[in-house]
């Protein structure tokens, strides 16, 4: 213990620097109000540019094994340094991936159904919020599917999620499946979608690029807009395309998964992706980019 008698005195105000009025910190559109824990957490999620590169590897949930994700610790292996964050099950987490990363994880806590079943809305939560305590995460993700016969359990999943994390200060991300009815992906349907998990109480929200009307999309979310890949596109500059122009609209980053690891050369594909999200190149410099990492 100090010595009392050792002990300075305190600086008279004249002899200290202005005193700063706040600390300004990075944008995040509706995070002005959050609790420090949430915002902390929401902040490792996206970078001081205000962008993020997510990576999902949480296919295996319905899909089984699905192609380049069979061995998903040796599919990601190489893709960390790139990442922003990591989309996972727990499952995979605790199996796959080294628990002395700096990677910040998002955790899928919905599941229940399967590829095969006849209806992939039909979700439930299965992951406990002490899990997610125990697991470090940086935030939880949830499917919504709005529409369709479980949109009510769905909705109420993401309602019943928010109310428990908001006492730990977790972000929840909602994602807005639309389970195999990809016809479903109109700026209209979106746009209705993001804004009722916003309204709900999600602190980002994950959902599909549409060609037309993208910025009503992200203009009527309150919260941070993350596009997700759907389908995997024909060619690197389709991808490259959607995602510089998504961000031009009011995204602020991407989630993709197969667009990245089925792709011949993933490391090459994320790291294009990174300075398309990050440093704003274009999508023919990002194609240039992607063909000199090929061989890299």
């Amino acid at each position: 213990m100090a010595d009392a008698g050792g002990v300075l005195e305190a600086r008279a105000v004249s002899e200290m620097p202005s005193e700063h009025k706040g600390i300004k910190g990075k944008q995040i559109k509706g995070g002005d109000n959050l609790g420090w824990g949430t915002r902390n957490r929401l902040s490792r999620l996206i970078k001081p540019d205000g962008h993020c590169q997510f990576l999902p590897i949480d296919h295996g949930y319905f899909q089984g094994p699905t192609r380049c994700l069979e061995r998903p610790g040796e599919t990601i292996r190489d893709l960390f340094p790139y990442a922003d964050a990591l989309f996972v099950t727990r499952g995979v987490l605790r199996t796959c991936v080294n628990p002395d990363i700096d990677t910040p994880i998002i955790l899928r806590v919905s599941g229940g159904t399967s590829v095969i079943a006849e209806d992939l809305s039909n979700e439930i939560i299965t992951t406990s919020v002490e899990e997610m305590i125990r697991l470090n995460v940086a935030a939880v993700g949830l499917s919504i599917f709005v529409g369709t016969d479980y949109e009510r359990q769905s909705l109420e999943n993401l309602a019943m999620l928010i109310s428990e994390c908001e006492d730990y200060g977790i972000p929840v991300m909602a994602v807005t499946a639309v389970g195999k009815e990809l016809e479903k992906r109109t700026a209209r349907y979106l746009a209705l979608s993001c804004r009722i998990a916003a309204e709900l109480g999600a602190k980002i929200v994950k959902t599909y690029y549409c060609v037309e009307d993208f910025e009503k999309v992200t203009n009527g979310c309150p919260v941070p807009v993350v596009m997700a890949g759907g389908p995997k596109c024909e060619t690197e500059l389709e991808v490259f395309d959607f995602v510089y122009n998504g961000i031009d609209k009011g995204a602020i980053g991407i989630n993709l998964g197969r667009n990245v690891w089925q792709n011949p050369h993933p490391v090459a594909m994320m790291r294009a992706l990174n300075a398309v999200v990050h440093d704003g190149i274009t999508p023919k410099q990002a194609f240039d980019l992607f063909k000199s990492l090929q061989n890299a």
